[in-house]
This record gives structure tokens, C-alpha cells and sequence, in this order.
């Protein structure tokens, strides 16, 4: 079921066990909720309560690989994401692949999920980093400068507000199409990972329209209870406007006994974004606890500093998110969970919730409303089965 690049290499899909079979693995998730979602304005006027069922990143998939001989294997993988809350379709915008695997590592070509994004996913306490206390409501956002909105030629078009229910992440912890990745094998508990993003969209020369390229990277260390990572990414759009986004992560997390704990930093920067350059800090801490065999509780707490614009703080431009949550499983696959999540909005911000967004949209606002330096909130119930 793992499909994050970084820990491709750590499941030892590069070595040649892996693939003795040539079969076609069939699977998915189907993680639906029911949300009770709220957004309060600057003045505490509420927008009253929106109930809807949600898909929770759900998707079906097919993987497989086959034995060339000498150590080598060619290995794929298709998966769609499904949307069978409200009837729509299949998808193709989740990791897609082909590749070769061997005693060198594993390289891969296609849609894919890049170290960066799989360092945030792997830190967030929800069961598939989804629903609306995923980690991604802050990270990589930059003031929401930076929301990503992934074309079908380019890997950057950042916006700045999302519609409701959709998804509503950085680009950073967006998927790259046109990329091919290369994952090392692991040595001592080490491995790497490298991604480039292919320019598809760079026009004709001498135009000044965009020729977007880029690149993300990250070293990981995995050791029984211990993991801790570092990535890197940054994308080029190469037109006149020059512009450079790019966002540093560090992290880790530890297992003792029936507990874990894991803490992550991330630093996004943009450089000549309307001429002027902007960094924002994200810092969080989440934890797990097994009350039973089948029973867990998780939490965590996110905090988006202010973000500065050329060395000065814009005051008042951060925000918090704050997630408590209870999981329970009634067998290996099917699972029931229960979150209260809320994003409390500094006066001069306005964050949504990274999946499944509640609407904070200027345009889409009654007349009046601002939802700066409001909360979105929301209490969710939902199933989770695995095949």
C-alpha cells in the first residue's frame, strides 16, 4: 500500500525478492466522513454550520513488476483517486509510474509524489495524512501565496484561495508531473531521493512566457523506532519574472512502547514573486497513543508564523491548527475514526483546511464577511477501509 517515493527504497522494492513474481497487484482505499464544518469571521459572525459527506483521499490503484534477469525488474503502478462522494469520476492525478529497480536503486517516471511532499505525510498523525486535520492546511502555504494549482504542462501556478471541498495544499505538497525520480538503495538505515521536473510548458525562445523546471531532494534515515529526514524543492518558472519558490523541511519521529511522538520544520521562500521576496516558518508537533490494541488517540498542533517580506514581518499574517482525534479498528482493513480539527487565523490571514477546504474564499463570501482573522473548524466521522 506504500506509495511515497522516499519509502520505496526503504520497502525494498530495489531488490530483487521484491519482484520474483510478475503478478498484478490489485488496491485501494475507500475513506468517506461526514463533517460538521463552521467558519466564523473577523467580527465572530458565523456563516452558521455545513454539513457534507467527504472523500478522504481515496483511490484505486494497480501495481505490479516483472523479473528481468540479472537483478533487474521493470515495475509500474496506476492509481486514480475516486471521488464517490458526490458520483465523480476516476482520476489520474495521483502517483503513476514506470520503471526500472535493481541492485543501483529504482528509477521511476510519471506522476509523482516527491520527497518534500512525502516528509509532510509521513509526520501528519491521520491515518493516510488526509481529512480536515492533515498538516497540509499550513505547510508550504507562504501566507497562501502559494497553493497549489498544477497545470496539465507546468508544475507552478500558485493561487491564493480554494474552492469548497476541494483540495487545498501547497504546491510543494502537490504531486510533479513530467518528473522522473531516482531512489537510492539504503544503506545503514540511509537512503536518497532525487526528483526533476521536466520543462513540458517552456514556450518558443525569445518568449517571455513560461519555462518551468525543478527539482526536489531528501535524505532519510530510518532505524527501528527512529526516523528523521531533510528535503529540499525548489521550482524555476525561467520567464521574465524569474520567479523561484522553494521550501526546506526537517523532521523526525520516535516510537516508544504505546506512544509516538514526531515534530516537523518547514521554510517556504519565494523569491521575485511580484517583485519582492517572502519566507514563511511552519512548526509542528503531533503524537499518537494506544489506549488499546485496536483503539489509538493522535494529535497535533501546527503553527504558521508571520510571514516577511524582504526581512520585515507582515503582522499578524500567521495561524495555528489544533486536531484531536480517535481511531478504532474492527479488523486489519476497516477502521472508524473520529477529529475535531480548527485553524484559528491570525487578523490578517485566512487558511482553509488542506483537504477538504470549507470555502474560505473571498468570492465566494456573503457581502461584509471577512474571514480573516476568523476559524474554520469542523467535527468529522468517518470509515476507512483498505483492500
Amino acid at each position: 500500500m506504500q506509495k511515497k517515493l522516499i519509502a520505496l527504497a526503504v520497502a525494498g522494492l530495489a531488490s530483487t525478492g521484491a519482484f520474483a513474481q510478475a503478478n498484478v497487484t490489485v488496491y485501494g482505499v475507500a475513506d468517506a466522513s461526514f463533517d460538521v464544518v463552521r467558519i466564523s469571521g473577523d467580527a465572530k459572525n458565523e456563516l452558521g454550520n455545513t454539513n457534507r459527506v467527504s472523500t478522504n483521499s481515496s483511490y484505486l490503484g494497480f501495481k505490479g513488476a516483472e523479473a528481468l534477469g540479472n537483478g533487474l525488474s521493470a515495475v509500474f503502478q496506476f492509481e486514480s483517486g475516486v471521488g464517490f462522494d458526490n458520483a465523480g469520476s476516476l482520476s489520474t492525478n495521483r502517483d503513476s509510474y514506470v520503471g526500472l529497480a535493481g541492485g543501483f536503486g529504482t528509477v521511476l517516471m510519471g506522476n509523482l509524489t516527491g520527497p518534500t511532499r512525502a516528509l509532510g505525510t509521513a509526520l501528519d498523525v491521520n491515518v493516510g495524512a488526509t481529512g480536515i486535520g492533515a498538516n497540509s492546511a499550513l505547510l508550504g502555504k507562504l501566507g497562501n501565496k502559494l497553493i497549489g494549482t498544477t497545470s496539465t504542462t507546468g508544475n507552478y501556478s500558485g493561487g491564493s484561495t480554494c474552492a469548497r471541498s476541494a483540495s487545498c495544499n501547497s504546491i510543494f505538497d502537490s504531486r510533479w508531473k513530467n518528473a522522473v525520480a531516482y531512489v537510492s538503495p539504503t544503506f545503514a538505515g540511509l537512503n536518497a531521493t532525487v526528483a526533476y521536473v521536466a520543462n513540458e510548458n517552456k514556450a518558443m525562445e525569445g518568449m517571455t512566457a513560461a519555462n518551468t523546471t525543478g527539482f526536489d531532494a531528501g535524505l532519510k534515515y530510518a532505524d527501528g523506532p527512529i526516523m528523521a529526514a531533510v528535503t529540499y524543492n525548489a521550482v524555476f518558472t525561467n520567464d521574465a519574472a524569474d520567479l523561484k519558490v522553494s521550501d526546506l523541511r526537517v523532521g523526525g519521529s520516535y516510537k516508544f512502547g504505546p506512544a509516538s511522538v514526531r515534530a516537523l520544520f518547514d521554510l517556504a521562500r519565494a523569491d521575485k514573486l511580484g517583485g519582492k521576496k517572502f519566507t514563511q516558518a511552519v512548526y509542528g508537533l503531533g503524537a499518537t497513543f494506544d489506549l488499546t490494541p485496536a483503539s489509538k488517540l493522535l494529535a497535533q498542533v501546527y503553527v504558521a508564523r508571520d510571514v516577511k517580506q524582504d526581512g520585515s514581518s507582515q503582522d499578524d499574517s500567521g495561524a495555528k491548527l489544533f486536531e484531536l482525534g480517535f481511531q478504532h479498528s474492527l479488523s486489519k482493513r476497516t477502521m472508524l475514526k473520529a477529529t475535531y480539527a480548527m485553524i484559528k487565523n491570525d487578523s490578517n490571514a485566512s487558511y482553509d483546511f488542506g483537504v477538504n477546504a470549507a470555502g474560505v474564499n473571498p468570492g465566494s463570501m456573503p457581502a461584509g464577511f471577512s474571514a480573516a482573522g476568523g476559524s474554520v473548524q469542523g467535527i468529522s466521522f468517518g470509515v476507512r477501509h483498505t483492500f
